[in-house]
């Protein structure tokens, strides 16, 4: 019997789209061999590809003037490639900057690899209360001059999520790791979107991006070249051999998406399912949220107890009932449920009734 699993990343996929690759595993499509064991350059695997391609674009309606990039390194490799990518046409070195806003760890890793390039202006950040809000742009101090300006829409460590898709002149850039795939975007306002695929999209290992066309031509010129959009884009993201099942199970997490009604109805799932446990929290007095209700993420909801010596106890129980993976992250302690896709309505009625369940039993 599965259990119910709230783990930050990896994270849960759809049951369907389990099932079904334990079904293909080793006769896939009648071919006798796994999708594993195929070339990546196959006619077959050429038609996986284009169908994730194609379905990804369906769900969040991508312009016909971007490009859609299955790429290796996970986000983090982004961190690197974005600088790389956007520099190039901001005139000298001694010129080169980017506008970031700060909203916690995320972003901060962010900030600090770009910094290896570049200047990097602090646009704003919500660091003075400990991370826990989204800065409003009222606050911004912005560069005259960017290069291109990012943001993390969500932070999945302290569960901040952003109402917003900031209005700025230069290119900009969201890392969408932990809520791309949750709501409609305007892909439109980004000259460049990332996503790691281990929380909405599929598993580890495979990174999408969504890059406008012109910003194609704006890499430093001795860019390496596993981190140049260019290069991956002329290659149909297949310079070197990709990661074949992490892109053939996206594609099929993509399908299962179609299927559930788009990313409007997961919109609508994120909505309910954030209400439950939120509403819950903030009726305890056993249980609370650290984030500011306007900031307050549908994906990473961050939550401690009146008495953190009680923590392991209540870790326990709840894996012993099948809520598995609420341990918060170490830098911050405490307990996080992450709601992604495929995290069903059952799984946050489960959680509720144990935590009202504990908090009598303790409180």
């Amino acid at each position: 019997m599965r259990k119910f699993n709230f783990c930050a990343g990896p994270a849960a996929l759809p049951e369907p789209v389990l099932l079904q690759a334990q079904q293909e595993l080793l006769d896939w499509g009648g071919r006798g061999c796994s999708v594993m064991e195929v070339s990546h350059r196959s006619p077959e695997f050429m038609a996986v590809a284009e169908r994730a391609e194609q379905d990804l674009r369906d769900l969040l309606s991508i312009p016909d003037n971007y490009k859609v990039l299955f790429l290796q390194g996970g986000a983090t490799a982004q961190f690197s490639a974005v600088p790389w990518n956007l520099f190039g046409a901001a005139g000298s070195r001694e010129s080169w900057v980017a506008d970031y806003i700060h909203t916690g760890q995320w972003a901060e890793k962010a900030i600090k690899e770009a910094r290896r390039y570049g200047r990097v202006n602090i646009v704003a950040s919500s660091e003075d209360r400990n991370f826990t809000y989204a800065p409003g742009p009222d606050s911004w101090q912005q560069s005259e001059n960017a290069a291109y300006f990012h943001y993390t829409t969500n932070e999945t460590i302290g569960g901040v999520e952003f109402d917003y898709v900031p209005e700025v002149s230069c290119p900009l850039v969201a890392d969408m790791s932990s809520n791309i795939l949750s709501q409609p975007i305007p892909v439109e306002k980004f000259g460049m979107i990332y996503a790691g695929a281990q929380k909405n999209i599929g598993p580890s290992g495979i990174a999408v991006g969504i890059v406008r066309d012109d910003l194609l031509e704006r890499a430093l010129p001795d860019i390496p070249r596993s981190l140049s959009w260019k290069i991956a884009a002329d290659a149909g993201s297949m310079d070197n051999t990709p990661p074949t099942f992490a892109w053939y199970l996206s594609g099929l997490v993509f399908q299962w998406l179609k299927a559930q009604g788009g990313v409007e109805a997961m919109a609508a799932s994120a909505a309910q399912k954030s209400a439950l446990l939120y509403e819950f929290i903030d009726a305890s007095d056993f249980f609370s949220c650290p984030v500011e209700k306007s900031s307050r993420s549908r994906m990473n909801v961050p939550f401690v107890l009146a008495d953190e010596r009680l923590d392991k106890d209540f870790l326990r129980q709840a894996e012993e009932v099948g809520l598995l993976n609420l341990k918060g992250h170490r830098s911050v302690g405490g307990m996080r449920a992450s709601l992604y896709n495929a995290v069903p309505l059952e799984a946050v009625e489960a959680l509720v009734a144990f935590m009202a369940d504990f908090e009598k039993r303790r409180g």
